[in-house]
């Protein structure tokens, strides 16, 4: 495991530009935006996107390109955000010149050894390992067992985190954490100091706001740490060297220990008002407190998850009981990062069923439930169904995934789900035409949505670069019927950061 600030601008770049670093969730093995990076790479040549511009693509919607995951199944959308893969690769370039990367890595060391110590400097993995997997190894080690020994010290433990952090991130923010705030607002235009071409590349993207970051790859989720690690600074500063405090944070994940009440709430409203120069502010909600400070530190929905680890297999033999435990969990705490873990383990186990049970559409129906009041959960219990449904007669395969499509497509605005519909039900040996108002869906399909608007670009090469064809990389008819645990390995990754 490496940190990715301790690599070279070079490497760096190369992280940078991985399909994997550009979005980092799963998506179906067909689907890659890595051949349009490295293509637009290639024409730039190290260079800005502003040399191949006709007009300011600040000046233009719709340049990025935006697609929702369903969060609950209602009203909670959690919105991805694909940023244009010339200003992607541009800013990218701009972060990764030599003398660029290494003032990052400086104003990075200088937020360090402080009150607030940093537990999500992002990672890559050196072994076989994702980077992904790299990254939830350091935060298990990093959060959780260092919140433990914390119960020697402190006694009371204060949860609380920022409501939208990437949404209300205020752009012009990250050249006030890079180049401080009198840099940034004295050099402008041409000369602009490093944090202002990053907030320019950002404005640019996103019809000219300064409020608001995408969501959704490795880059930005560094940007959002440079400007959280400014924060961490201006906190250490005010606290100075206290002993009776001190603050992890993981993300936009704050945990603070203290030794008493009144000690954690006066260093919260200070953590609020850092946040709220930066244009964040913290999440009343998901703000609370523990006086165990053992307890505190693993969320419930976790303790619940160990309870249930191997859902009761002593007394739930059968897969429909196990589901059903699973989908009591889910009712419980919907949509938690417990629950993603224990539907990705039992993804993992269902390959063990070889024969069509008596009640396999009744297992059918519950793991779609799970999935209709979680979307989250989709991919893995995509995965589930794809066991499943593997095992019924062939005449009545069409029929069982007929009725799990329609159901899914009741959940409202969920163009991610609706990515892994069209993954279970286009294989040849589903054979159901999935028609989708995603776009992503439509260019599998052979269509030819808009993803990105190009009309400022002036360059027929980059264009061509950029042609949304080139990320269909298989044919989605020649994907397995089943979904192996390996093809959603990000999903399962993933659901221990939560």
């Amino acid at each position: 495991m490496k940190r990715l600030i301790d690599l070279g601008n070079e490497e760096a770049r190369a992280h940078f530009l991985k399909g994997s670093s550009y979005f980092n969730g799963d998506m179906p093995r067909y689907i890659s935006f890595e051949p349009i990076l490295q293509e637009v790479a290639k024409i730039l040549d190290g260079g800005n996107y502003a040399q191949f511009k006709a007009s300011n693509p600040a000046d233009l919607p719709d340049v990025n390109y935006s697609f929702i995951a369903n969060k609950d199944g209602k009203f909670a959308w959690r919105p991805y955000e694909l940023m244009h893969p010339a200003i992607y690769v541009s800013l990218v370039n701009v972060i990764c010149e030599a003398e660029n990367w290494n003032l990052i890595k400086s104003r990075m060391a200088d937020f360090e050894n402080g009150v607030v110590d940093c537990c999500s400097a992002p990672v890559m993995s050196v072994d076989h390992q994702t980077d992904v997997a790299a990254q939830i190894k350091s935060w298990w080690q990093a959060v959780e067992q260092r919140s433990l020994t914390y119960s020697l010290e402190f006694s009371h433990l204060l949860h609380t985190d920022v409501t939208d952090c990437y949404g209300s991130l205020y752009t012009h923010s990250i050249a006030w954490a890079i180049n401080g705030i009198e840099e940034a607002k004295k050099k402008k235009g041409k000369n602009s100091p490093l944090g202002n071409k990053i907030d320019f590349h950002i404005q640019a993207s996103r019809y000219g706001q300064t409020n608001g970051i995408s969501q959704g790859s490795v880059l930005m989720d560094f940007v959002a740490e440079i400007v959280l690690g400014y924060v961490d600074e201006l906190i250490n500063t005010e606290l100075g060297n206290s002993t009776d405090i001190r603050i992890l944070r993981y993300r936009d994940d704050y945990r603070i220990f203290a030794n008493s009440d009144e000690r954690a709430e006066e260093v919260l409203k200070l953590v609020s008002d850092k946040l709220r120069r930066v244009g964040m502010k913290l999440g009343v909600s998901k703000t609370f407190s523990c006086r165990n400070v053992v307890e505190g530190s693993i969320k419930p929905d976790k303790l619940a998850g160990i309870e249930l680890q191997d859902l009761g297999k002593s007394n739930a033999k059968t897969i429909q009981k196990q589901l059903m435990r699973l989908h009591a969990f889910g009712q419980r705490y919907p949509n938690s990062g417990a629950l993603r873990r224990l539907v990705s383990e039992f993804h993992t186990n269902v390959s063990v069923q070889k024969e069509a049970p008596d009640d396999l559409e009744v297992q059918v129906a519950i793991a779609t439930d799970i999935a209709y009041v979680s979307p989250a959960t989709f991919p893995a219990v995509a995965g589930i169904l794809s066991h499943l449904i593997a095992l019924a007669p062939n005449e009545e395969k069409m029929g069982l995934w007929t009725k799990v499509r329609d159901k899914m497509k009741r959940v409202s605005y969920n163009g991610y789900l609706e990515i892994w519909l069209q993954r279970v039900t286009q294989p040849k040996a589903v054979g159901i035409q999935f028609e989708s108002d995603e776009p992503i869906c439509q260019i599998v399909n052979g269509g030819s949505p808009q993803l990105w608007e190009c009309g400022w670009i002036s360059n027929d090469a980059l264009i061509n670069a950029i042609d949304i064809k080139k990320l269909v990389v298989a044919d989605v008819a020649d994907a397995a019927e089943v979904i192996e645990p390996e093809e959603i390995e990000l999903f399962k990754q993933n659901a221990w950061a939560y």
